[in-house]
């Protein structure tokens, strides 16, 4: 009998009905519950194929890409599982959660990655935030200093890839992803009154938002600093179509991350430069009508270019966070893309049906488009920011 099979937690069962035509259908109760109920399957699939020591990845070419806890992925697998439990209450969840945090724990020392806010903060974060364990709570401050000793006080920032071969064209690379990383560092910088903390994510948002956008908001993937003056040395991408194209995920990184940074500071420069960034996603000529992005707002082939999942995911999560902040005309539309955007997710086009798609939930993610990897194909951090847009939903409505 399969490993998870053992344990057995009778929920309601709803029926997803095709294809969610209206921004109305995300809203009814049941169809949340239904997209639990699916990601519940969905996991114990999962985790019945995954190896004890790897974190799941992707799906590609009928293979699963599982990575060990060095990986910067490897926080969203038991982050999945919590926010399922936390909703579905099934303990089975639980039990495998707890089993990949220990096996991902060590990670708390790894001074190596800028990641650490991804693999550390949406797993143990989380974990402590829905069992209140101060076990948890210890796992992260350690990982929050860790991640604070890649910051320069020249550049101002927190580097991302260390020198090496394949990046030795930056002195000092800053990627707009990072932002996620500083919500590590706030929560960690309040919860434990360690203000050095907080200034050094504050000095890496304020160099970002100077450093890192066009004049319509869009985001350079890459920004490399001079390690002597700290200036500006170049801004590129890696993960983009070009250098001055809008990389899809990373909009929704900036997007997320400075609706993230006035939560805490309450610093309308903030909030006004998250408002940007989300006028220009929604009033983006190439957005497409379900509000899936296509993994560039500039590819080439548009209409037929890839869509990214994730950056939907990623976005209505970071919606759902920015209305709160807002006049109700903004609030109305950041809550309507978002819906919209959940409800795409939620169509037989993304969600995959039961036990297929290797036990991840969402179809039609791109990750690094570029070099060719996972490429219209599932994406953990696809499913965990969908599931986090989710509950958000949910708990809205609860109100």
């Amino acid at each position: 009998m399969n490993k998870l099979r053992l344990a057995y937690f009778i929920v309601p069962i709803f029926i997803l009905c095709g294809c969610h035509k209206n921004v109305k259908d995300i809203q009814n109760s049941s169809s949340i519950d239904s997209v639990f109920e699916r990601a519940n399957t969905q996991y114990k699939y999962l985790a019945d194929l995954l190896p004890n020591d790897r974190f799941p990845r992707s799906f590609e070419d009928n293979k699963l890409i599982a990575s060990k806890s060095n990986d910067w992925c490897s926080g969203f697998y038991p982050g999945c599982l919590l926010y399922t439990f936390e909703y579905t209450k099934d303990s089975v969840l639980l039990v495998e959660a707890e089993k990949s945090l220990k096996v991902l724990e060590p990670e708390k020392t790894n001074k190596a990655t800028h990641d650490l806010g991804f693999m550390m903060f949406c797993s143990f974060g989380n974990a402590y935030k829905i069992t209140g364990n101060e076990a948890y709570k210890n796992v992260v401050k350690e990982s929050a200093y860790s991640l604070a000793s890649r910051f320069d006080s020249v550049v101002g920032c927190i580097r991302s890839w260390d020198f090496s071969t394949w990046n030795s064209k930056w002195q000092y690379p800053v990627i707009i992803d990072n932002m996620m990383n500083l919500e590590m560092l706030m929560w960690a910088g309040k919860e434990f009154a360690d203000s050095t903390l907080t200034k050094i994510a504050i000095s890496h948002a304020d160099n970002t938002m100077q450093n890192h956008f066009r004049d319509d908001y869009s985001s350079y993937h890459v920004v490399s600093y001079d390690t002597i003056t700290g200036a500006v040395e170049k801004k590129t991408t890696f993960q983009g179509y070009a250098d001055e194209s809008a990389w899809a995920r990373g909009q929704g990184w900036g997007l997320y991350g400075f609706t993230m940074m006035y939560r805490f500071t309450k610093n309308q420069k903030y909030l006004n430069h998250a408002k940007g960034i989300a006028n220009y996603i929604l009033n983006n000529p190439n957005m497409p009508k379900d509000m899936i992005p296509y993994w560039d707002f500039n590819a080439p082939d548009i209409p037929t270019a890839k869509r990214d999942a994730s950056a939907a995911a990623v976005m209505a999560s970071a919606f759902l966070e920015l209305k709160n902040y807002v006049n109700k005309e903004d609030a109305l539309r950041y809550t309507e893309a978002a819906k919209k955007m959940l409800s795409s997710l939620s169509s037989q086009q993304y969600l995959a049906e039961k036990e297929t798609n290797n036990g991840f939930l969402l179809k039609h993610s791109v990750g690094h488009f570029p070099k060719n990897s996972e490429i219209d194909a599932p994406l953990i951090y696809a499913d965990y920011y969908f599931l986090e847009a989710l509950l958000k939903l949910q708990k809205d409505e609860a109100k």
